[in-house]
């Protein structure tokens, strides 16, 4: 018990806030990669479900260099569209940065594991413990059956 009071909170929190620094350093450093363009298509997006799908765009960077990609576009959208997408210091189209609610999600999603693990990890060693004290509980009843049963059973005999 005094792990599980003691050891689950410690572990949850230790594991949750670890792992939200891990992904606010993340968060930190891909906003200071990437930035927000606006580019425009170069051909109309092909396609005629409703998933986005990779589309040429053209924009020009902050140095006045034009550069060119595939960014994700709604099929259908028409040649000329202005579309934001979100470019690497190198002029690469990549994902959006990641979210302080990414990294918040994450820190909980790691410390509840970690909460879960530590109970889990308790109610089996627990588990483990009574099994193992039930089975030498067994053979003490029966080596002290063994001893007994003849002389007991002895005096109902007619």
């Amino acid at each position: 018990m005094l792990v599980l009071v003691l050891g689950l909170p410690a572990a949850a929190v230790s594991a949750g806030l670890t792992a939200y620094e891990a992904s606010m350093r993340t968060v930190r450093t891909q906003a200071a990669e990437r930035h927000q363009v606006t580019a425009r298509l170069t051909s109309t997006a092909k396609g005629g479900d409703w998933v986005k799908r990779p589309a040429p765009v053209r924009w020009t960077d902050l140095n006045g260099v034009v550069r060119t990609g595939a960014a994700l576009v709604k099929p259908g959208t028409p040649k000329g569209s202005t579309v934001r997408v979100w470019v690497t210091r190198d002029g690469k189209v990549t994902d959006p940065p990641t979210t302080t609610l990414n990294a918040t999600t994450s820190g909980w999603l790691v410390g509840s594991m970690a909460a879960f693990g530590v109970a889990a990890g308790s109610y089996a060693v627990g588990a483990g413990m009574r099994l193992l004290l039930d089975r030498r509980r067994y053979a003490h009843w029966e080596a002290e059956w063994g001893l007994v049963e003849p002389r007991w059973s002895a005096r109902f005999r007619p």
